[in-house]
């Protein structure tokens, strides 16, 4: 009996010293689930049965036990019962996830958004579009080549769009057109058209000292906005979702998103060393907000002067619990939606005789990062060192968890949007989308 009574305790002994050890990643697991749970009900519109079979069904997210409360829209996860994360909707915001301990802060602002331009033809509106059959289009390879990448590769969508027509589109079960689908990190690519935007109207110089006031006695004041949007700054960051980083405690355990980057100390030179980081994007952020005399201004801005602004109407962004943009991940918007977006850039930000940005922006954009290998731009990624070996070097592209993808060609006068759960192989993909652009 004695024995029995031992070998229970020791029993009891490790099961808390393993829940104590791993109690930081339940934290972060359990957060993920809860987020990406209430967006896909609340944002996107799926049920939960249709979330946790598709979104939240790998490792170790699916330990998870979530769940939805459809009246105060809310879900909540919990791993073993050991430990449970509640992620809320608000109205115009989305999704943010409550932090332990602290009341749930309720700005109740709602972004003012324009109208949709219901009867200008896509891309421009977004009434059905007027057919147009191109000579030179091969429409079977053109089609053979967008459904190679369904079924085992986990599509949801792809929309092909030439010379302003969609010339290819097709949709997995559960997902139309109409469809809104997470960009996770192709929304760094909105923010930094936030940012040519404003340089376009005189309101901010992306080549001046970065405005952040806690680096003005030490080495970081010298970065500049521009080291930011090319992620050459040189702060520490680590950018790793299999522990527990700087990049997961951001997303799920932090208050205020653009606060995280600005906290860490220098350890390479501003543009000397390129790093992917998801906190300088949400700094950048906070930078935004910071141009503007109230939230309310900054939550309209985006919307008012470029989402809305170029008909992207079903995209929501979601804020932090502070308030600010979650620049770095968490645009949602149907495909189509996404497409207007390539579109904008490959007409050098002229939409439909509005000119939202500078010609010059894209190619600003599109610049190689000094001692990043030629593949990243500003919050863009490139082809520039022909990494996609069939793909012209000049194409660019904004780039999300899972492959999700907006590819803009300009020498084809193309624009792809690929939206999905795993990656690809994008070079034999887009071969075979240009060369049926060549048919004779």
């Amino acid at each position: 009996m004695k024995i029995f009574k031992r070998v229970l305790l020791l029993l009891a002994i490790a099961i808390t010293l393993i829940v104590f050890y791993n109690y930081p990643k339940l934290n972060i697991l359990a957060g993920y689930s809860a987020k990406n749970t209430a967006s896909s009900v609340f944002v996107a519109n799926r049920s939960l049965a249709f979330t946790d079979k598709t979104d939240n069904n790998f490792s170790p997210v699916n330990l998870a036990d979530d769940k939805v409360n459809t009246k105060e829209k809310y879900a909540t996860s919990s791993v073993f019962g050991l430990l449970t994360r509640k992620a809320i909707y608000r109205e115009g915001q989305g999704v943010a996830l409550a932090l332990r301990g602290e009341e749930f802060p309720k700005n109740n602002l709602i972004p003012q958004r324009l109208k949709p331009k219901n009867t200008i033809p896509y891309p421009y509106g977004n009434a059905p579009q007027k057919d147009t059959v191109f000579a030179n289009v091969d429409y079977n390879k053109l089609n053979e080549s967008v459904s190679s990448v369904f079924g085992a590769r986990r599509t949801r969508a792809v929309v092909v769009v030439y010379k302003d027509k969609i010339i290819a589109e097709k949709y997995a079960e559960g997902f139309t057109k109409d469809s809104r689908i997470l960009g996770w990190s192709m929304t760094k690519s909105i923010l930094s058209t936030v940012f040519g935007v404003l340089q376009y109207q005189g309101k901010i110089d992306v080549r001046a000292k970065a405005p952040i006031d806690s680096w003005q006695n030490d080495e970081r004041k010298n970065i500049t906005i521009h080291n930011l949007l090319q992620m050459n700054s040189g702060l520490a960051w680590d950018e790793n979702y299999d522990e527990i980083s700087d990049v997961t405690k951001m997303l799920f355990l932090e208050k205020d998103m653009t606060k995280t980057q600005e906290n860490k100390p220098l350890v390479g030179q501003p543009n000397k060393s390129w790093y992917y980081s998801s906190g300088t994007t949400n700094l950048l952020s906070g930078i935004l907000r910071n141009q503007f005399s109230s939230l309310q201004e900054y939550l309209d801005f985006w919307y008012t002067n470029l989402v809305d602004r170029i008909g992207m109407n079903s995209m929501l962004i979601e804020t932090d619990l502070a308030g600010s943009y979650v620049g770095s991940s968490y645009a949602w918007a149907t495909p189509r939606d996404w497409a207007k977006f390539g579109l904008l850039y490959l007409h050098n930000g002229n939409w439909n005789g509005d000119q939202v940005f500078a010609k010059d922006w894209a190619n600003y954009v599109a610049e190689p990062t000094p001692s990043s290998n030629l593949r990243y731009g500003a919050q863009f990624w490139l082809n520039a060192n022909g990494y996609l070996k069939d793909v012209p070097k000049n194409m660019y592209y904004a780039d999300g968890y899972q492959g999700q993808r907006v590819y803009i060609l300009p020498d084809q006068d193309l624009v792809v949007v690929r939206m999905g759960l795993s990656w690809m192989n994008e070079n034999a993909f887009l071969k075979g989308i240009i060369e049926s652009l060549n048919h004779n």
